[in-house]
């Protein structure tokens, strides 16, 4: 009878099923969003043209994931090659790296659209927008996604080669972090709306140099 009515019983906190709307996705969406997220074009929201209402945390999760494991394993490997030179250098795992990485990535990729979201739910009354919090923590879970192979290049022992992709990448997704958020702020005044965007995209920016 709800499927026939076009209705669904609302599920409970506590239950698996509520959780499970939340990776709902299949790999052609994933990938798409993904895509989405490294190429930035004027009039293209991310939210609107991407998410269309289906937020997920499957891609976010999993791309926080890789790229902390990304950043250990580059990080050791990285040691080694500079350290092995050494003759009295003897090689041992840094795990630590790994602690370091997660507790990093993952709390920007929660605390930061957290802020950003209670701000705009906050400015509401002043003319701004606001997308949900599981767009907002979508949308920047989705922005890591630049930085994972470009701490796989970071493995290349050139100095400037590696702030190069550093910069491109940081640049591509805080492109597309300012594009989806503009259309929220802009109503709220240019002064306000240009340092919500310039916030925005430094957090964006400082995480790449912490990485």
């Amino acid at each position: 009878t709800q499927l026939l009515g076009g209705q669904r019983r609302p599920r409970s906190f506590w239950t698996f099923e509520y959780y499970q709307a939340f990776f709902d996705v299949d790999t052609h969406q994933v990938l798409e969003r993904i895509k989405g997220s490294v190429t930035p074009l004027p009039g293209k929201n991310f939210v609107r043209h991407r998410l269309r209402n289906n937020p997920d945390l499957y891609g976010p999760f999993w791309i926080c994931a890789t790229l902390v494991f990304a950043l250990a394993v580059s990080g050791n490997l990285s040691h080694l090659t500079e350290k092995r030179v050494s003759p009295t250098y003897h090689y041992s795992p840094q795990f630590h790296n790994v602690t370091i990485a997660a507790t990093l990535i993952y709390c920007y990729a929660w605390l930061v659209p957290l802020a950003l979201w209670g701000f705009l739910r906050w400015r509401q009354s002043h003319g701004a927008g606001a997308y949900s919090f599981l767009e907002t923590v979508c949308v920047y879970g989705y922005s890591l996604s630049a930085y994972v192979p470009t701490a796989v290049l970071w493995l290349i022992p050139a100095a400037w080669l590696q702030w190069l992709l550093l910069a491109v990448a940081a640049l591509l997704s805080a492109s597309v972090l300012a594009l989806t958020f503009w259309p929220l702020v802009r109503a709220d005044g240019r002064a306000t709306a240009l340092a919500v965007v310039a916030a925005v995209v430094s957090l964006h920016a400082l995480l790449a140099v912490g990485c």
